[in-house]
């Protein structure tokens, strides 16, 4: 590995990060910020590719993620505050700018960090959440479309009952949603009226359908590196994670009036990735959307974990956006 460092660095009063730095001092800076339920391990596979193509990589675990900060107020979690933490890590490092890649949650995160402060973003590289923003108030959105019916975003806002569920049994609650995300189990989204009640449902017996859920990670996780999961989400708990959901509705006030991300964005996706194999048209919708977006690429067989299931052809392609970029 090419001279990894591990580091806490303070983000905000009371915030510190554990964050990898690697590459040389003065090199453009990149900045990953990975998704729920993962942490910085699940950009393994990118580091020292990103380092050897001249990149200084700063790696965060995120507010509420393994051993960094994660404070117990739900309003901790707003898309202001985790978007002022990446800015941070420019800071600390005395970076001017820096190019953001983002993945899942982390991909939101980005979206709204160059709207927040697009003087301080180069580029922007998204995987799996392309740019759309919410028509409506997310939470009104999503009861408008599943009613009484279960829908994960819906579970996740009272604060207790997710956590409680997937706290219970952390490698169960992992195992059940890196699985249910995967290009091996990934199913198409049924019609809400044939979904459970929201009351009385809980998360994982809904995440895989029927499909039963194996004893071992994926053949692309190695059961070290699912070990390494489970004991960060046996330290830091499922609250802080689930608490970013609970923010959305807020994220969205923020947001809302503040035009297109302007800065040279691109976009990597996998083709069985649950949030867009059934719904490409918000993927080509960024072409009209964004003001100067340089492309997409979807890395076929690819699930919603796309840079851990398909290292090699997801490094290829995130090499090729960021010259997109430039």
């Amino acid at each position: 590995m090419n001279g990894h460092t591990s580091r806490r660095i303070t983000t905000a009063p009371g915030i510190e990060l554990d964050v990898i730095d690697a590459g040389a001092p003065g090199d453009p800076v990149i900045v990953l910020a990975h998704g729920w339920p993962e942490s910085s391990h699940s950009w393994r596979h990118q580091i020292d590719p990103l380092v050897d193509a001249g990149w200084r990589v700063l790696v965060p675990d995120q507010r509420g993620y393994g051993s960094s900060s994660a404070p117990r107020e739900v309003a901790a979690y707003r898309s202001d505050l985790l978007s002022a933490d990446l800015v941070a890590l420019l800071d600390d490092v005395g970076a001017d700018t820096g190019t953001f890649v983002g993945h899942d949650w982390g991909a939101l995160v980005v979206w709204d960090l160059a709207r927040f402060h697009p003087d301080r973003v180069n580029g922007v590289v998204n995987v799996s959440v392309p740019y759309t923003p919410w028509p409506m108030q997310p939470t009104e959105l999503f009861r408008a479309t599943y009613a009484d019916r279960f829908f994960y975003m819906l579970y996740f806002q009272p604060v207790g009952p997710a956590e409680t569920e997937l706290d219970a049994d952390i490698a169960r609650s992992l195992r059940t949603v890196i699985w249910g995300g995967s290009g091996e189990m990934a199913r198409p989204p049924g019609d809400p009226a044939d979904l459970p009640p929201l009351d009385g449902t809980g998360l994982l017996d809904t995440w895989t359908g029927d499909a039963a859920i194996p004893d071992e990670p994926p053949p692309w996780l190695a059961a070290e590196d699912f070990e390494r999961y489970v004991e960060q989400f046996t330290e830091s708990g499922f609250f802080g994670p689930i608490s970013w959901y609970r923010n959305l509705d807020a994220d969205w006030e923020l947001t809302r009036e503040l035009p297109a991300p302007p800065m040279p964005c691109a976009f990597i996706g996998g083709s069985r990735d649950m949030v867009i194999a059934h719904r490409m048209e918000y993927v080509e919708s960024m072409t009209t959307m964004l003001p100067d977006y340089r492309g997409h690429q979807i890395i076929d067989g690819a699930g919603h974990w796309t840079q851990q299931e398909r290292p090699a052809e997801f490094n290829a392609a995130l090499i090729q956006a960021l010259a997109a970029i430039g």
